[in-house]
C-alpha cells in the first residue's frame, strides 16, 4: 500500500507559534515537500472549547502552554461562533464544533505543497487500485493530545474514518524491527488489572467472548482466535506468561496512570508495571500488537503544564520496537469499548491490516453512538514506520489446512509408501497429500531432469459407502512430460490427469527410462 508520512515539529528559533510540516516519505520522489505554518489564536480557542465539551470529565489539563500562544484561557469559555451549517450537516453545537475543529486541523496540516503531495499520492494509489496510507508523526509534545483523528476536509469524512486514506500515527525515533513471524491466527493474552469492578472473572469472560465472537466462521476465511486470561497477575506472572512466546496480541484492561516512563499499569493493588518495563518484555517475546483499554494510553505526562516528550505509553512502546500500539486518548464508556473491540477483532480475523481494522471499528462506533459523541475519536493507533500493519497472513499466503485433525480420519487412515524397485528404498507417504518432484520443497525428491519441479501428487480422500468410512488413493499428474503407470500388462502415460491407485501399482515419473516405483498400501 503506498504511504505518505508527515511530520510536525516546532521551529524553536522562529517564534513560539511557528511550526514546520514536511513529508518524510512519499510514493514518488518529488513528493518530499516542506511547509511552514503558524498555530493561530483561533486554533487555540477551538481546541480549548473542544476539550471543555468533550474531555472535561476526565480531568485533562486544558490549559494551553504559553509556548503555544499568548492567549490566556478562561476557566469556562463561552461557546464560540461557528459557521452556519450547510444542508445535511450537523445542526447541534457539539456536532458543529467537532466538524469545525476537524476542518481547521485539516486546513492547517494540508496546505500549500503538503496538499499537493497528498493529492498526487492519492492519484498514484488510485492508479494501483489501492488505498493511500497516511501516517502522522507529531514531534512537538504540546500537540500530541490534539485529536488529529478528526481532521476533515470540508465536505468529506474525517481522515480516520476513510477506507481510501488509511490514517495512523507514527514516530521515526525508533528501534529497528526484528524479523516478524508470520501468523495464521490471533493468539491474545488478555490481562485484567486493578479495577473497582468486583466481578473481574465475569468481565474477563465477556471480553474473551467479544474478542472471539465469530472466530469459528472458517467458511468466510475468518482466522481463528485463541484468548488466554490473566486476572490481576503479579509482574512476574505476566512476564513469565509472555515469555512463552505464544502471543501476537497483548490486550490490557484496567487502571492506567500517566507517567514519564510511558505511564503505569496497575496490575493489582501495590503491583505496577511501567511502560518501559512492559516494552522490554513485549519486544523480546514477539508481540505484534498491544491494545490498552485504559485511560491515558495515548496521552503524554505533564509537569507544571509542561508535557514530557515521548512519555505516552503508546509512544514508549513504539520507540522500543513494538510494531503496533492502540491506546485511548481518554476514558471510553464500557458499551463503546465493547462495540469497538468486537468490530476491531472481527476485522483483524478477516485478515485486514491493523490500521484498516481500526478504521472499520471507528465507523461502527460512529454509526452506533453518533458523530457528535467523542467515542469514535478516542482510539489512537501508532504504527512502527517499518511495519506494514499486517498482523496475519493473507489467504493467498496461507498454507492449506488439511483435514487430518478429525479423530475418525486419523484412526482409520491407511499408511502407504512408494518403494524404489532398483534398491528397495521405501518412502512413507505423509497424509493426506504427498508432493513429488525435482525440487527440495517436495515430500519425495527425484533428482532427474525429466521430472518436473512439482511433478505429481498422491492424494488420499475419504468417502462414506453405506455409512462406512473408506479411504482411497489417487495420483494427480501436474508435470510437463507426464507420468507412466503400468496397467493391463503395458505402460500407459497420463498427463494432467487424476487416476485411482491400487496397492502394487508401478509408476515412472518423467521419462520411460526413469526408475520404477511401486505404490504399496501397508495396512488396507
Amino acid at each position: 500500500m503506498p504511504s505518505l508520512n508527515l511530520a510536525i515539529a516546532r521551529l524553536v528559533h522562529a517564534g513560539t507559534n511557528n511550526f514546520a510540516i514536511w513529508v518524510v516519505r512519499a510514493p514518488y520522489p518529488s513528493g518530499h515537500v516542506f511547509h511552514d505554518c503558524v498555530w493561530t489564536p483561533n486554533l487555540t480557542q477551538v481546541w480549548q472549547e473542544w476539550q471543555q465539551l468533550f474531555a472535561g470529565h476526565s480531568n485533562l489539563d486544558v490549559s494551553p502552554s504559553p509556548n503555544i500562544d499568548n492567549v490566556t484561557p478562561t476557566p469556562n469559555p463561552l461557546p464560540i461562533e461557528l459557521p452556519t451549517p450547510a444542508t445535511g450537516q450537523p445542526t447541534n453545537y457539539a456536532g458543529r464544533l467537532m466538524q469545525y475543529f476537524g476542518n481547521c486541523l485539516w486546513q492547517w496540516v494540508f496546505d500549500g505543497p503538503i496538499l499537493g503531495s497528498l493529492e498526487h499520492s492519492r492519484g498514484i494509489a488510485a492508479g494501483q487500485e489501492k488505498s493511500l496510507r497516511v501516517r502522522l508523526e507529531v514531534r512537538d509534545p504540546y500537540l500530541v493530545s490534539v485529536p488529529w483523528e478528526i481532521m476533515q476536509r470540508p465536505g468529506q469524512a474525517a481522515i480516520s474514518l476513510s477506507q481510501n486514506v488509511i490514517f495512523s500515527r507514527t514516530t521515526s525515533d525508533v528501534e529497528r524491527l526484528p524479523s516478524l513471524r508470520s501468523d495464521a491466527g490471533l493468539n491474545v493474552l488478555l490481562v485484567l488489572g486493578e479495577d473497582e469492578n468486583l466481578q473481574l472473572e465475569a468481565e474477563a469472560e465477556l471480553l474473551k467472548q467479544t474478542l472471539t465472537q465469530g472466530s469459528g466462521t472458517s467458511s468466510r476465511g475468518c482466522a481463528p482466535c485463541i484468548v488466554t486470561k490473566l486476572i490481576q497477575p503479579t509482574p512476574e506472572e505476566l512476564i513469565a506468561t509472555l515469555e512463552t512466546r505464544a502471543y501476537n496480541v497483548f490486550f490490557y484492561a484496567g487502571h492506567g496512570l500517566r507517567g514519564p516512563d510511558g505511564g503505569i499499569l496497575n496490575l493489582y493493588p501495590k503491583a505496577t508495571l511501567n511502560g518501559i518495563e512492559l516494552a522490554q518484555v513485549l519486544t523480546r517475546t514477539g508481540v505484534k500488537l498491544a491494545v490498552f483499554n485504559s485511560c491515558w494510553g495515548a496521552q503524554p505526562f505533564w509537569v507544571n503544564h509542561q508535557p514530557i516528550a515521548y512519555s505516552s505509553l503508546a509512544e514508549v512502546l513504539i520507540r522500543h520496537g513494538v510494531p503496533a500500539v492502540l491506546g485511548m486518548r481518554d476514558q471510553i464508556a464500557d458499551r463503546e469499548s465493547l462495540s469497538f473491540i468486537q468490530a476491531f477483532s472481527e476485522a483483524l480475523r478477516s485478515r485486514r491490516a491493523i490500521d484498516e481494522a481500526v478504521a472499520e471499528a471507528r465507523q461502527k462506533l460512529l454509526a452506533l453512538y453518533k458523530f457528535n459523541q467523542p467515542g469514535w475519536t478516542l482510539p489512537v493507533l501508532y504504527l512502527h514506520p517499518e511495519f506494514d500493519g499486517q498482523l496475519l497472513r493473507s489467504l493467498d499466503e496461507s498454507i492449506t489446512e488439511l483435514p487430518t485433525s478429525l479423530p475418525e480420519f486419523k484412526k482409520s487412515f491407511p499408511s502407504a509408501s512408494l518403494r524404489l524397485l532398483t534398491d528397495g528404498t521405501k518412502k512413507l507417504l505423509p497424509t493426506p497429500i504427498t508432493r513429488i518432484g525435482r525440487t527440495t520443497d517436495n515430500n519425495i525428491v527425484i533428482p532427474d531432469l525429466s521430472v518436473s519441479r512439482q511433478h505429481a501428487q498422491i492424494i488420499c480422500r475419504d468417502s462414506f459407502i453405506d455409512t462406512r468410512l473408506e479411504h482411497n488413493y489417487y495420483l494427480r499428474d501436474d508435470s510437463t512430460g507426464g507420468t507412466l503407470i503400468y496397467q493391463s500388462g503395458a505402460w500407459q502415460r497420463i498427463h494432467h490427469e487424476e487416476v485411482p491407485l491400487t496397492s502394487g501399482m508401478q509408476l515412472k515419473f518423467g521419462s520411460s527410462r526413469s526408475d520404477i516405483w511401486e505404490f504399496i498400501i501397508e495396512n488396507p
